[in-house]
């Protein structure tokens, strides 16, 4: 969770009446350290021992007591084998939005299609349950890919990727959500 500051409630678990028990007495208060949070996220996704990692985000992308940068989290995420989907919650209409919730989609969205995931909009929070099973069923429903480049040079630097497809004639509309790049090993 995030409010003044990111905080971890519970380690990794597969019991799911843990997670709903520490969520069910969470409340928004304070101002918002989402960067700070997506960045404990990732860097509890370090010690995960599965190798397809997923990160959900539930925010409307506002951001006002964060230690760590826009450009920080960026770099953090891009080092990180972990996609990022997100769940954006707007004000409805009427209210005035701040400036940090005006910004809040584009971050959200631009964080996900940076590592393949995706960022999806709600008005309503009784749409919350199905988008997440429509990420659930995504999930379970990839694709890995793997390809050999043609630069060898272990430099460490990042290489843009684009994955397109070419569907076969008679399938319904098919669509990418790839990684935008990776670092170049070093070693």
């Amino acid at each position: 969770t995030f409010s003044d500051r990111a905080a971890q409630h519970t380690g990794f678990t597969t019991s799911i009446e843990e997670v709903q028990s520490k969520l069910m007495f969470t409340r928004a208060h304070g101002r918002t350290a989402l960067l700070d949070g997506i960045y404990l996220g990732l860097n509890e996704m370090r010690s995960s021992h599965n190798a397809r990692r997923a990160l959900l985000i539930i925010s409307d992308g506002g951001d006002n007591h964060s230690r760590y940068t826009e450009n920080d989290i960026r770099r953090f995420v891009r080092e990180s084998d972990v996609q990022l989907y997100s769940i954006g919650i707007f004000n409805p209409l009427g209210s005035r939005p701040t400036t940090e919730e005006v910004a809040g989609p584009m971050l959200l969205a631009n964080l996900s299609e940076m590592t393949g995931g995706r960022s999806f909009t709600i008005q309503n929070i009784d749409d919350l349950p199905d988008v997440a099973t429509k990420i659930s069923i995504e999930l379970r429903n990839q694709y890995v890919i793997g390809y050999r480049p043609n630069n060898r040079a272990r430099d460490g630097r990042w290489r843009k990727i684009r994955v397109k497809l070419l569907p076969p004639p008679g399938l319904p509309p098919l669509n990418v959500y790839a990684k935008t790049g990776y670092y170049a090993p070093t070693e």
